[in-house]
């Protein structure tokens, strides 16, 4: 019988994984902001994964609470997601997805390019993931992990930000704007070098974001967290001391 799996968060993304992991014989247990942690580490003190599901702004908050036995097993899928923010709470070797399909409420999933995972427990995140017809790959480095999360974040950030002033679909935003789009992008590119203190190739990654643009070409470009995102790369911009001079105009157009 295979070892239980703790999933932490229960929202629209998490009930994907749950339904992936049931299929594939995993009992689970969830974890709510109303859960009594104690219990359920007495109950499962050894588990196949601990998935945290939280959103990106409640992540490290999270991470600080979660027994430490519990770290040992820890799988993450956030958006924005670094190796600085696992390894600032000392965990070593997570397995990490970068997960390429949305689900919103009352709305199956929406597949945008396979989703690449790394780690000690991807070969169980991608069977999960298979069982429900969602593609993704196992990675094999992590430098190929480090790559594939700036390049999501590349995606996220130059949609988003680009979407303050375009408004419209990623489609429009790169058919009509692109000029603008790739200012952005190369913005982002550069604050993803200082926080990973890696350079990745300039090219591979804007080639990246364009796939997933093709994937989903009607996906609207700037949801609720636009302007939150843009604040935070400001930020993270002025602590590494960057120009950025397309993201510091559109900030002060938009903030």
């Amino acid at each position: 019988m295979n070892k239980p799996v703790i999933v932490v968060g229960m929202g629209e993304m998490a009930g994907v994984f749950t339904r992936g992991l049931l299929r594939c014989g995993y009992p689970v247990y969830p974890v709510t902001r109303q859960t009594d942690l104690n219990a359920v580490v007495k109950a499962v003190a050894d588990p196949s994964l601990v998935l945290v599901a939280v959103g990106e702004a409640d992540l490290h908050a999270t991470l600080k609470q979660l027994p430490q036995a519990w770290l040992l097993h820890l799988g993450l899928l956030q958006n924005e997601l670094l190796p600085r923010d696992w390894n600032q709470h000392h965990i070593s070797h997570p397995t990490i997805i970068s997960v390429w399909f949305e689900k919103k409420k009352g709305q199956d999933f929406k597949v945008l390019v396979p989703s690449p995972i790394y780690g000690p427990q991807s070969a169980m995140l991608k069977d999960a993931l298979m069982s429900l017809d969602i593609p993704c790959w196992e990675l094999k480095t992590e430098a190929q992990l480090e790559f594939e999360l700036v390049r999501k974040n590349v995606y996220i950030l130059t949609t988003n930000i680009t979407g303050l002033e375009t408004g419209g679909s990623v489609k429009d935003m790169w058919n009509k704007h692109q000029a603008l789009a790739c200012e952005v992008a190369n913005d982002v590119i550069d604050i993803q070098a200082w926080l990973t203190g890696h350079t990745h190739d300039r090219k591979k990654l804007i080639e990246g974001m364009v796939e997933a643009i093709h994937g989903d070409p009607e996906h609207k470009c700037m949801g609720r967290s636009a302007p939150a995102r843009l604040q935070r790369a400001i930020e993270q911009a002025d602590a590494a001391k960057l120009d950025v001079p397309k993201l510091r105009e559109l900030a002060n157009k938009h903030l």
